[in-house]
């Protein structure tokens, strides 16, 4: 089944394509790779939050390719999945409601990692040298950004429980 076209669905397709291009600048400027941020952005503003290359390459007005790089970062960040469609061997990408908790828990094991490597890296320098004060610092700065994540995904999941029903 295809995303029906903005006008179909009773939307401004102009405004669609503001609001997706303007997203997507704003996810640009934050460090997303342009065009992961502007499929991204199309998949959240679609209807059924979930697309074909296809589909998102006439939108976006962009090549098979480039859409397959973008979803291709997306999946790793787990920001979008990819699903069969029912009888067919076309792909759809999806976004799914909880895609900012996903990427802010995936963020968590990257945390987790780099303090791995950051306490390596004071022991390698010395804790006393001011290397290693820089590296400890940054260190204390990720331990304490770790736990804090995970009492605000904590909430967060109570919060939207809360408020919409979803958990």
């Amino acid at each position: 089944m295809t995303e029906p076209v903005a006008a179909e669905s009773g939307r401004d397709p102009e405004a669609v394509s503001k609001f997706v291009e303007s997203f997507a600048a704003q996810l640009v400027e934050a460090g997303m790779q342009r065009m992961a941020a502007r499929v991204f952005a199309a998949l959240l503003a679609s209807d059924a939050g979930a697309l074909t290359s296809a589909e998102l390459g006439e939108q976006l007005q962009v090549s098979p390719a480039a859409v397959s790089g973008a979803v291709r970062y997306l999946s790793q960040v787990h920001m979008v999945s990819r699903e069969r469609e029912p009888g067919s061997r076309r792909e759809r990408y999806r976004v799914h409601s909880d895609q900012w908790y996903e990427a802010m828990t995936n963020r968590d094991a990257i945390l987790k990692r780099w303090g791995q490597t950051l306490r390596v890296g004071v022991d390698s320098l010395g804790a006393e040298t001011p290397g290693g004060r820089r590296i400890a610092e940054t260190l204390a700065f990720f331990e304490y950004l770790e736990g804090e994540l995970t009492t605000l995904m904590d909430r967060w999941r109570e919060e939207r429980a809360r408020t919409s029903g979803q958990g």
